[in-house]
């Protein structure tokens, strides 16, 4: 099938002739005869590189209305913003932030880029522009499988096709291990297809033998086994991305390999110049150091501009080598000859111990292996040297885990029953069983009861003061803020009784603010090291008289409250006007790390500031106070 076959406008048919897009790859020409040109839904579920892209265009290109394109990170809305507006004559909108606003500007453009928490919220604050969509594309819906994220795009979804009965849905996943019953979910037809324009060998090295699919080839390790994979990928002239467990893990391991005789890449001074014109922090300038050597690392700690101007780098082939964290696998475009997976385990809390990462996660770093029209075939190598048969059984050929719903998750539960009562789509127990029956969790189960869970959401929710739950379900004054400004129920519940409790005290200042939102289920905070639980021990005794937390009375609690005081002070010394460099030297983070916990803190302080002028408290005003200097920092 050519792409001048197509129902398309004669501009986008030059387009990617163009752009050297001619003949459709067979996955892409299965969509079409699918109907996702002609409106009909459709999941593809189709291996990395193998022209998913191409298909959801077609589908916004093809629709009769707007389209929106749901990503599950800010980057990528970025990035594929970027891509869409390419599309000649195509108006691209790009919305990520600013939860509890309508964004009605965004009525005026012909694709939509957002995350699915900003679509989520739109539709809670009524947004008029959501009801003139006829497509939406879902990038990555195999996160329906994720716990945070995985509820609210489930969620979304369901309120979308019942807000506009009809809507074509696209789904897009390179793994999904159940995608019929993804595509039965959603009534789409399913793209099931394993075709890659670029052929993928995957395999497992013991330290001794390379065993790609059927071949075995002697390769004794020189020291460390991962040096010798890079050096091997170098010598046959591809490029080598290598997933490690942690930041300290590809910073460290990216020096190794500078510092390795075997690797020698070609030097990139035009890259470590770039990074070096910004590097202020101890890890910016490794990486300046590393990249001018040819390797660099990428993680969420580094700037965004340097782990964008390291990705671009290994696009662009100026980087040979990146170690990176399994972050760089989730939807960014960085594929390399040969992808090496040295850490295949990871440190799990709640267990105490090394759990191996999931097939799908492991699935989604080989597919960056095999860049199509750059390299003859693809690699992608676990390293084992214990039990490399059992690794190479657990991971070679298998199918990705089935996605499933993670919704009667409590947390989540609560939270969408408040934004589903207080956005009109229930006012009764059997409105909301009837809404939820429409999810995935409904579809996955036979005879699914959420009964029992909906009641106990709405006890917790009416012990709150946010819903009255009598014959008639109805959120509260209250319920329908907290559900506008997009918290968790539970951080309103939190910052309600704190901005109360702030009443009774003598000294309110921006350290008590940011204590307060730290202290919230939705903020993330800092790891406080054994070595700073000392000082922010005698830090919390010198401000007791500041802090919202009875201190004294934590107990056993205190040293899990302590990454609370460590984040809102970092915060405070932001505020203060402390460079990011100072900041990262203090308190062992990274500049990502910093941008972070302000975006979300800014977030979290403007969902304050209207709490407090619901309550009518005096803390309103220096709420108010402390987010302003914030914003002034970003300005």
């Amino acid at each position: 099938m050519y792409v001048r076959e197509l129902p398309l406008a004669d501009r986008f048919v030059d387009h990617y002739v163009a752009a050297g897009i001619e003949e459709l790859y067979p996955p892409q020409a299965a969509a079409i005869e699918a109907g996702v040109a002609d409106g009909e839904s459709v999941l593809a579920a189709v291996p990395t590189a193998g022209g998913k892209t191409f298909v959801a265009e077609v589908a916004m290109l093809s629709a009769d209305g707007p389209a929106l394109f749901v990503v599950p990170l800010r980057a990528l809305a970025t990035e594929k913003g970027e891509a869409f507006a390419d599309l000649p004559g195509v108006d691209v909108g790009i919305a990520t932030g600013d939860y509890d606003t309508a964004d009605e500007e965004l009525g005026g453009y012909d694709i939509v880029v957002a995350t699915g928490e900003k679509v989520d919220s739109a539709i809670r604050n009524g947004a008029t522009w959501i009801e003139s969509l006829a497509c939406v594309v879902v990038d990555e819906i195999h996160l329906l499988n994720e716990r945070e994220r995985g509820p609210t795009l489930e969620v979304t979804l369901a309120k979308l096709r019942r807000l506009l009965p009809g809507v074509q849905i696209v789904g897009l996943s390179a793994t999904v291990g159940n995608a019929a019953a993804v595509a039965d979910w959603l009534d789409a037809a399913l793209v099931d297809s394993d075709w890659r324009p670029v052929d993928l060998r995957t395999g497992v090295y013991d330290g001794r033998d390379l065993r790609l699919g059927p071949t075995t080839r002697s390769l004794p390790a020189e020291g460390d086994p991962t040096a010798t994979l890079v050096a091997d990928a170098l010598a046959d002239g591809g490029g080598c991305l290598v997933f490690v467990s942690s930041r300290r893990a590809a910073r460290e391991l990216a020096g190794d390999l500078v510092d390795h005789p075997a690797v020698a890449p070609d030097a990139a001074p035009g890259v470590r110049e770039t990074i070096a014109g910004s590097a202020t922090t101890a890890a910016g300038r490794a990486l300046a150091e590393r990249a001018g050597a040819g390797i660099g690392f990428h993680h969420a700690g580094l700037r965004a501009t340097h782990r964008s101007a390291v990705e671009t780098a290994f696009r662009d082939r100026e980087l040979a080598v990146v170690c990176a964290t399994p972050t760089l696998a989730a939807g960014v475009n960085v594929p390399a000859r040969r992808v090496v997976v040295r850490d295949h385990e990871r440190y799990d809390p709640e267990s105490g111990s090394m759990e191996p990462l999931s097939v799908l996660e492991v699935h989604q770093m080989f597919g960056r292996a095999g860049r199509p029209g750059l390299d003859p075939y693809g690699e992608a190598v676990l390293i084992e040297s214990r039990r490399p048969e059992a690794v190479a059984d657990r991971y070679l050929g298998a199918e990705p885990e089935p996605v499933t719903s993670k919704l009667t998750d409590e947390r989540a539960l609560r939270t969408h029953v408040l934004a589903s009562v207080a956005s009109g789509f229930a006012d009764t127990r059997t409105g909301l069983r009837e809404l939820l029956g429409e999810t995935f969790y409904a579809r996955e189960r036979d005879t699914p009861d959420l009964t029992g869970p909906i009641a106990g959401a709405l006890a917790t929710l009416g012990e709150t003061g946010m819903v009255d739950a009598g014959d008639r379900v109805r959120a509260t004054d209250l319920g329908r803020l907290i559900s506008r400004i997009y918290v968790d129920p539970a951080t309103g519940e939190e910052v309600v009784a704190a901005l109360r409790a702030t009443e009774g005290m003598e000294r309110v200042d921006s350290l008590t603010v940011l204590e307060i939102v730290c202290s919230t289920p939705d903020m993330h905070t800092a790891y406080v090291r054994d070595r700073e639980a000392g000082r922010l021990t005698q830090f919390a005794r010198r401000v007791d008289d500041r802090l919202v937390t009875d201190v004294e009375s934590l107990g056993d609690e205190f040293a899990a409250w302590l990454p609370t005081l460590k984040t809102a002070r970092l915060l405070d010394d932001y505020a203060e006007g402390d460079g990011v460099d100072e900041l990262c030297d203090r308190y062992g983070v990274g500049p990502g790390d910093v941008r972070h916990y302000v975006e979300r803190a800014e977030w979290l302080l403007s969902a304050t500031e209207s709490l407090a002028d619901h309550l009518d408290v005096a803390a309103a005003e220096r709420v108010r106070a402390v987010l302003d200097r914030l914003a002034k920092r970003d300005r």
